[in-house]
This record gives C-alpha cells, structure tokens and sequence, in this order.
C-alpha cells in the first residue's frame, strides 16, 4: 500500500544506499517541453545528508536534461525500486539545485581528490515528499558489475585536459580546452538542452585543474566493450551448430574429391 511522508524515513537510509541504480526525471516549463528519465549508477555517486537532504555526483555523458531542467525550474523526482529481496518502490520528490565543477559548493561537498572521473556537477535535493509503494511488477535481477565504458571514456577526456594545462598557470589565462579534452566536451555538447536550455555555465571555463586520476583498466569480462574492441558472446548451442556445418562443409568437399559421381 502507498505511504506518503514529509521526510525520507530513517529505515530506508541503508536500503536507498545498498541501491546499485535509480532514476531521475525531470521537464521544462513549457507545456510541449521534453519529459526527462535518465537512469543512473556507480556505487559511490548517491549520498543520504539527513531525512530532508539528498544529492549525487553528476557524471559527464551526451546529455544535460537533469542540469537544464533544474536550473530552470527546481522541479525532480528521484525513483528507487528494489531488484531483489521484499518488493519496495521509493519516490523522492524535491527542489532541485545544480552545483557545477568548479564552483565553491562543488568543492566543498567534492574536492578533486574524491570527486570520479568526468564528474560535472552535484544535484542537491530539499526534499519535501517521500512516496513509498509495493513494486510487485518489478522483476528480480542479478548485479553482476559496473560496467566501465563511461569511465574509460571520461578518463581520456580529462587526461587531455591535464597534459594541456600542466605547463600553464591558469590564473593568468583561460583554460586552454584540447578538442580531445573534457572542458571542451562541456562547453560544445552539454551547453544547451535539447529544448535549448542553458546546462553547463561555468565548468568549461573553470580554472581548477584535474587531478591524475587513476589508471582505468579494460572492464570485467561480459562488458559490452573490452580495450575497444565488440566483445561476440556466443552461446553453447550456437557453437554446435558451427561446428555441424562446418564438419558438413568438409565433408562434402572430401566426397566431391574423391568420390566424384559421373555426371557432376
């Protein structure tokens, strides 16, 4: 049955955290504007402050909705839903306020040294409703990892941007954005919303200087890209009916060799 309540309830404080996923959705204004659902994860990214106060670490990717739409209008709802163990539904509903790399309350909550790779801003919830329901639809599903292709991909923006101002003292000029770099990702691909809403304002101008992240390998076997390259992922059954064809191909080919039939 649904409960509603003005805060997030303390018992589901460990329950939200032990979340490998959740989803975001946010819209404009506007009445014919884009509706907004981005799924989210990497463990680490969502924090609990208290019952009224929640936020995540935005990671760099081809989008900027969430950051668009918040600045606009504060309007977001963050939803939970449990995969295994009891059925549960959590709803988070809040006003919404984006804090972008580079500016003192980033900092503060994510200095350089704690913040992932491609993280852009924070998304800082006042929560003023919580809804909770059954979620008996939702199927059972097994974790099986992170998958790493965002990272690796971040990874090699930022370091770009590291190796371009390591000689520079940015305090005397403008970060000198790489086209291979991170701060130049942000300035052309997340600037504007696609219903042409601002996003990124200050990151790609920022004058704070990535810390070398650590060296980010090729992924668990199963992800859907290792060191580049499709990984085939080819069943059992799939390899018996190459190989039967295959051993008839041989077959054939021996029997027209050497024992040819008249006529042929």
């Amino acid at each position: 049955m649904v409960k509603y309540y003005d805060s997030i309830p303390e018992y589901l404080f460990p329950w939200i955290e032990k979340q490998k996923m959740f989803w975001v959705a946010t819209a404009p204004l506007t009445g014919d504007g884009l509706i907004n659902v981005s799924p989210k994860g990497m463990t680490g990214t969502f924090r609990v402050v208290d019952s009224n106060k929640v936020w995540y670490e935005d990671l760099t990717g081809s989008g900027i909705e969430t950051v668009a739409h918040v600045r606009e209008n504060g309007r977001i709802t963050i939803l939970f839903h449990a995969f295994e163990g009891p059925a549960r539904i959590t709803r988070i509903y809040g006003k919404g306020t984006v804090y972008e790399f580079g500016t003192p309350e980033y900092d503060a909550l994510l200095p350089l040294e704690k913040r992932k790779v491609g993280s852009r801003s924070i998304i800082m919830l006042d929560v003023f409703k919580v809804g909770t329901s059954c979620g008996y639809a939702i199927p059972f599903m097994e974790y099986k990892g992170e998958r790493n292709r965002l990272m690796v991909h971040n990874y090699n923006l930022e370091v770009a941007d590291i190796a371009a101002e390591a000689p520079l003292d940015l305090s005397a000029c403008e970060p000198p954005r790489p086209i291979t770099g991170l701060k130049r990702y942000w300035h052309f691909r997340n600037a504007v919303s696609l219903d042409g809403l601002p996003g990124m304002l200050f990151g790609h101008g920022s004058k704070h200087k990535f810390i070398t992240p650590e060296p980010i390998g090729p992924g668990k076997k199963g992800d859907e890209r290792e060191r580049g390259k499709l990984v085939l992922r080819v069943r059992a059954e799939e390899l018996k009916l190459a190989a039967a064809f295959l051993t008839g191909v041989m077959l054939t080919a021996s029997y027209v060799k050497f024992v040819k039939p008249r006529g042929w």
